[in-house]
């Protein structure tokens, strides 16, 4: 087959969490393997991309980072719908940001309306492990998989963006359970540039 009309998944991913618990971080750290130790907050909603191969399938993720602050959480149903997966991160070392993760995924559900709510793939991270050699951390393990097994044994991983610990599996993780859970996204590799220079144009949203 020419490569040029080999079949490529394009998967939409939707990270959600409080504000300064490290997505940005996260998904900088995955996609361009750098970490800035600056805090610049997320206006709106951007995204960046991804390849990668996933056994026979060439799979595309794209990764929307959304502003954490509460007046930036109804961005619009726009932003979430036709997601295939949803991330949402909290940091181990503040108790707030774990307490608002039932709110973040119930946000999400009312606006990205899926048709089958129940079954929708999450998974869930916790961030900044490697803080203060992990002693400034308040939200215990076992605690966060116990939330996660509560609701559909939701997949769960500890992560450093600043050390790369576990990013990679964590997305890798994301990208197979958006594929197993994939709805007919599949597109061919030609039109993908076409389709991403569209999205690109309204990709940033300064709300």
């Amino acid at each position: 087959m020419d490569f040029s009309m080999k079949r490529r998944t394009l998967l939409k991913v939707i990270v959600l969490g409080d504000s300064g618990v490290g997505k940005t971080s996260l998904m900088n750290q995955y996609v361009y393997n750098k970490f800035n130790q600056q805090y610049k907050a997320t206006i709106g909603a951007d995204f960046v991309t991804k390849e990668l191969q996933i056994e026979d399938k060439l799979v595309t993720l794209q990764i929307w980072d959304t502003a954490g602050q509460e007046r930036f959480q109804s961005l619009g149903s726009a932003f979430y719908r036709g997601a295939d997966c949803c991330v949402i991160v909290f940091d181990v070392n503040i108790q707030r940001s774990f307490e608002t993760l039932s709110n973040w995924r119930e946000e999400f559900l009312k606006q990205a309306d899926p048709s089958d709510p129940e079954s929708f793939p999450f998974i869930v991270i916790g961030n900044k492990i490697d803080l203060d050699g992990g002693n400034s951390r308040v939200v215990p393990e076992k605690k966060a998989r116990d939330w996660c097994a509560s609701r559909g044994n939701i997949p769960y991983f500890e992560t450093s963006a600043k050390e790369d610990y576990n990013v990679d599996e964590a997305f890798l993780c994301v990208a197979k359970t958006a594929v197993a859970c994939e709805r007919e996204h599949d597109i061919y590799f030609r039109g993908i540039s076409e389709t991403a220079s569209e999205v690109e144009q309204g990709g940033r949203c300064a709300c």
